[in-house]
């Protein structure tokens, strides 16, 4: 399978030249795969938001290149305002950057930006409204009277509207009460697997990670430490211990248990793996 993305040998050199001069990434390479949602972790300070501002062009490397669909997105800087349509990039609380004075011109705003408008328009913005889980009755109103999770999710309805062949994601759930979590990580779930998109979400909490990414990158020190299945990531314990990282918490639970004399399989990340497998040891007679 080709890659949607494509990072090859990328370095960025804050402050170049001068006594405050920095490397926030060094000679990170690795590929994102069409139609995958890669969760990225790292310790503060590891380069995770340095790297994903790289890949739509919001800040240009030092050293390196990255590939949209095979092409160099700097080949022609010029066209780097198109890169940025087609690679669509979430901060952390984009509610923030709301002003319109209704959600539908909110949600509407990139798409206008390129040139859409009528029928085709409409569509994008009700389709980007269903991917986050809000109905047309918020169409009409002020994004000022939704709630935090409500803001949240018509911030980010706004770049999906844009039909972006990668959605990157920078804490997507920062903020957010549980169930807010819970809600917006479903519908970024079923968003990808439904319009087969490709996803990139950053994430503090290796439980969502564990949860709901196909691969997993981890950054420390500017650098890839490693990239694999969660299976093949947090299976690495001292390594992301090194890294300032802790395995999810299932994992670690089922560790302990494990150390109690209760025969549990290693591959045990989330909570749903582990409550299953202990109903199937009290099922089947084992100790629980």
């Amino acid at each position: 399978m080709e890659p949607i993305m494509r990072v090859e040998n990328l370095s960025h050199v804050y402050s170049a030249g001068t006594p405050f001069q920095k490397g926030a990434v060094r000679n990170v390479s690795f590929d994102i795969m069409r139609g995958e949602l890669l969760g990225v972790i790292g310790h503060t300070g590891s380069g995770k938001s340095t790297l994903i501002q790289h890949l739509n062009g919001l800040l240009k490397p030092s050293e390196g290149h990255i590939y949209l669909a095979g092409k160099d997105i700097w080949e022609n800087p010029k066209e780097i305002r198109n890169v940025r349509f087609r690679v669509g990039l979430v901060f952390q609380y984009p509610e923030y950057q709301l002003f319109e004075e209704t959600v539908r011109a909110d949600v509407a705003f990139g798409p206008k930006n390129m040139g859409l408008s009528g029928e085709e328009l409409e569509q994008r913005v009700r389709h980007a409204m269903e991917d986050v889980g809000l109905d047309a009755s918020y169409l009409d109103k002020s994004p000022f009277e939704l709630s935090g999770g409500e803001k949240r999710r018509v911030a980010i309805a706004g770049v999906l509207a844009m039909h972006p062949e990668v959605l990157i994601l920078d804490e997507p759930t920062a903020g957010l009460d549980p169930e807010g979590r819970e809600n917006l990580l479903r519908c970024l779930k079923s968003y990808q697997q439904k319009r087969k998109s490709t996803v990139l979400m950053v994430s503090h909490s290796m439980s969502e990670i564990a949860r709901f990414s196909d691969r997993i990158l981890v950054m420390k020190d500017a650098r890839v430490l490693m990239c694999g299945t969660p299976e093949e990531v947090f299976s690495r314990t001292e390594e992301l211990e090194t890294a300032g990282l802790n395995t999810p918490k299932a994992a670690r639970i089922a560790l302990a248990l494990r150390k109690r004399g209760v025969e549990l399989p290693e591959s045990i990340f989330t909570m749903e793996a582990l409550v299953n497998a202990l109903a199937a040891k009290k099922g089947g007679g084992g100790v629980c």
